[in-house]
C-alpha cells in the first residue's frame, strides 16, 4: 500500500512540475519577443532594489496596515512552504515527519512558526476578500477588472486560505495520534495552534483521525501542485517575476525620456552637416516607437507579465483621477494579453504572422495614449517597479512619427518648436519684448 501512495505522489509530483516548466518556458519564450536592451549595469544598486522592493516590499509600507497584511500573506505563504521540502521526501520516500528525528527540539519550533504565519496567512486574506468584495475599494473594482481579473483575484485569496486550514487540521490530527502512542505517528512536541483543537478530534477513532489527517496531506500538496500551475495564468505570477522585475529595473532618473539614436543623428547632421557621409544606408530605416509587442523591448514584457493588478498606478494616475480612460493597469493588461496571443499563434505555427491585431488600437486605444500626462505617477507608485510610461511613450512615438496622427493642438506645437524654437508662436527675437516694454 505505501509502494503505491509513493508511486501515486511521484507521478503527480512529476506531472505537475513538467506542466509548470512548460508553461514557464511559454512566458519566457513571449517576455523575449520583446527587442533586446541591456539592463545590467551598476549591480549593487539592483542588489539594493531586489532586496527593498522585492523581498522587503519597501513601496508597500506607504499604506502601513495593508503593507503588514500583504506581509503576513507574502511572507507566510513563502515560509510555510519550506515544510514542503519535507512533504515532497516524504510523500517519494515513504517516510512521515522526515525532519522531526534530526531537528530534535527545534522541529516543533519551526512548526510552531509555520502555524502562526498560517493563521496571520488566513486572517490576512479573509481581510483582503472582504476590502473586494464588502468594503468594495475602488482600485480594486474598476472596469479593467471585470470578469476573469476579479475571479482570480479571489480564487487566489480562497485557495491561500484552504490550504492553510488544511494545513493547520492535518497537523492537529497528528497531534491526536501522536498523543495516543499511535506507532508511525513520532512525538514531535506540541504544535503551537493546531493543538488547541485536539479536543476536537477527542470522540474519533484512530483510523478516522487518519483518515483525516491523510486526507488533509494529500489535499494540502496536491492544492499546492495545482497552486503552482494556476500561478502562470494568473496575476499572482507576480510572486516569482517580482524578483527579476525589481533587479532589471531602470536605474535612470525617473524624469529622463529614453531619446532615439535615429533622431539624435538627424539632429546632428543639421547641426554638423559635414557628417552627411555617415549617414545610414536606406536600407537601414529605423522604426520609430512601436505599434505591437515584438516592437516593445523585453523589459516592457517582463513588466507586463509581473504585474500585480493592484492599481496603485491607476489609482494615482491624474489622468483616470479626472474621469479620463487612461488606466495604467489596463496597459499593462492589455500588453500582457496581447503577448500571450502573440505567443499561442508561434505555438501553433512556429512563427508569428500578420494576424490583423495590433498592440495600438486593438488593445489600447489613442485615447488612453493621448491622456497621458508623462508625469511618472504610475512608475513612482508601483511595488515591483513596472514602467508603464516606457509602453505608453513607445506607442505614442509611433503615432506622431510614423502615422502622424496627433491632435490639431499638438502639431501647431511641433510647428512652432521646429520654426520658432519654442511652443510659443512667436519668434526669438521678440521673446523679450515684454521685458523692453516693462522698462520704457
Amino acid at each position: 500500500m505505501h509502494i503505491i501512495q509513493e508511486l501515486l505522489f511521484v507521478i503527480a509530483f512529476g506531472i505537475a512540475v513538467y506542466l509548470f516548466y512548460r508553461k514557464a518556458r511559454q512566458i519566457r519564450q513571449n517576455i523575449l519577443l520583446g527587442r533586446d536592451v541591456q539592463l545590467n549595469d551598476n549591480p549593487a544598486a539592483r542588489w539594493k532594489n531586489l532586496l527593498l522592493l522585492a523581498f522587503g516590499q519597501k513601496k508597500m509600507f506607504r499604506n502601513p496596515l495593508v503593507a503588514v497584511l500583504h506581509f503576513f500573506v507574502y511572507a507566510g505563504f513563502v515560509i510555510i512552504n519550506v515544510e514542503i521540502l519535507e512533504i515532497i521526501l516524504d510523500g517519494i520516500l515513504g517516510k512521515h515527519r522526515l525532519f522531526a528525528p534530526l531537528l530534535g527540539g527545534l522541529y516543533p519550533v519551526l512548526i510552531g512558526c509555520f502555524e502562526v504565519l498560517a493563521a496571520l496567512v488566513i486572517v490576512g486574506c479573509a481581510i483582503f476578500l472582504a476590502r473586494r468584495n464588502i468594503v468594495r475599494v475602488k482600485r480594486l473594482n474598476q472596469r479593467e477588472l471585470d470578469g476573469w481579473p476579479r475571479s482570480d483575484a479571489n480564487y487566489i485569496l480562497i485557495t491561500e486560505i484552504v490550504l492553510m486550514l488544511l494545513f493547520l487540521t492535518m497537523n492537529a490530527a497528528d497531534q491526536a495520534l501522536q498523543l495516543r502512542g499511535h506507532e508511525h505517528y513520532i512525538n514531535t512536541g506540541a504544535f503551537w495552534i493546531s493543538g488547541g483543537f485536539v479536543p476536537l478530534f477527542s470522540g474519533l477513532s484512530d483510523s478516522a483521525l487518519i483518515a483525516i489527517e491523510r486526507g488533509c496531506w494529500w489535499l494540502h500538496i496536491l492544492g499546492i501542485l495545482a497552486f503552482l500551475n494556476y500561478l502562470p495564468y494568473s496575476k499572482h505570477l507576480h510572486i516569482i517575476l517580482a524578483f527579476p522585475n525589481a533587479w532589471y529595473a531602470d536605474l535612470r532618473p525617473k524624469g529622463k525620456v529614453e531619446n532615439m539614436p535615429a533622431v539624435q543623428k538627424e539632429v546632428q547632421l543639421m547641426l554638423q552637416p559635414e557628417l552627411a557621409g555617415t549617414e545610414a544606408a536606406p536600407g537601414d530605416i529605423p522604426k520609430f516607437g512601436a505599434k505591437d509587442v515584438p516592437d516593445l523591448t523585453w523589459k516592457n514584457l517582463l513588466d507586463a507579465y509581473a504585474c500585480t493588478e493592484c492599481g496603485r498606478c491607476t489609482a494615482a494616475c491624474p489622468a483616470n483621477i479626472t474621469g479620463k480612460k487612461l488606466s495604467p493597469r489596463k496597459i499593462m493588461m492589455d500588453t500582457r494579453d496581447r503577448a500571450e496571443e502573440i505567443g499561442l499563434q508561434i505555438a501553433k505555427t512556429g512563427a508569428f504572422a500578420e494576424d490583423g491585431k495590433t498592440l495600438l488600437r486593438d488593445y489600447i486605444t489613442e485615447e488612453e495614449l493621448r491622456a497621458c500626462t508623462s508625469c511618472n505617477a504610475c512608475v513612482q507608485e508601483c511595488p515591483v517597479s513596472i514602467n508603464p510610461l516606457h509602453i505608453i511613450l513607445q506607442l505614442r512615438r509611433h503615432l506622431v512619427m510614423e502615422e502622424s496622427s496627433a491632435p490639431q493642438e499638438w502639431n501647431m506645437m511641433f510647428s512652432n518648436i521646429e520654426n520658432n524654437m519654442a511652443p510659443w508662436k512667436m519668434s526669438p527675437d521678440d521673446r523679450d519684448k515684454w521685458a523692453t516694454e516693462m522698462n520704457g
